[in-house]
């Protein structure tokens, strides 16, 4: 396999505070090419909905498909599509407690997003050193304050 037919990604979300305004960014590398996204929500948004529109938005600037290599500090977002999504659509989006699943229009681009790659997902701790995690941390942050300013999202 060629690195064309690989792409490693990294994602972060922020929300200050939560909820509140809120900010995403994502980290796309595919051999010696990196692209940096983010954006942001003004409105009361939560971490988790910012932490899902991360893989969401970069996994959408993937023109083919390919192998994702995708790194997430985000426990709800790694555990919630590798175990919970599958429950929950074969349920009708409802919880094991017969509760509507919350963000479910985020997990249904998630899901659909993902379906024309090969994702493996990776959890990394935050805040602990890992390069590709702090600059998706700084572009989450970025977009954070650009949304906050503008009072548009993005």
């Amino acid at each position: 396999m060629s690195s064309e037919d690989e792409v490693v990604i990294h994602t972060d979300g922020a929300c200050v505070p939560n909820p509140g305004p809120g900010g995403w960014g994502a980290l796309l590398r595919q051999g010696p090419h990196e692209l940096e996204l983010c954006g942001g929500d003004p409105g009361e948004t939560t971490n988790n909905r910012m932490e899902l529109t991360a893989p969401i938005r970069a996994l959408e600037m993937l023109k083919r498909p390919v192998v994702v290599h995708l790194y997430t500090d985000s426990t709800y977002v790694r555990n919630g599509i590798m175990k919970w999504v599958p429950g929950w659509m074969r349920n009708g989006w409802m919880t094991s407690a017969k509760q509507p699943v919350k963000n479910v229009d985020l997990w249904k681009q998630l899901q659909a997003a993902c379906e024309k790659h090969t994702v493996e997902w990776h959890w990394v701790k935050g805040h602990a050193g890992d390069e590709g995690n702090e600059r998706a941390d700084r572009l989450a942050a970025k977009g954070l304050e650009e949304a906050a300013a503008s009072g548009v999202a993005s």
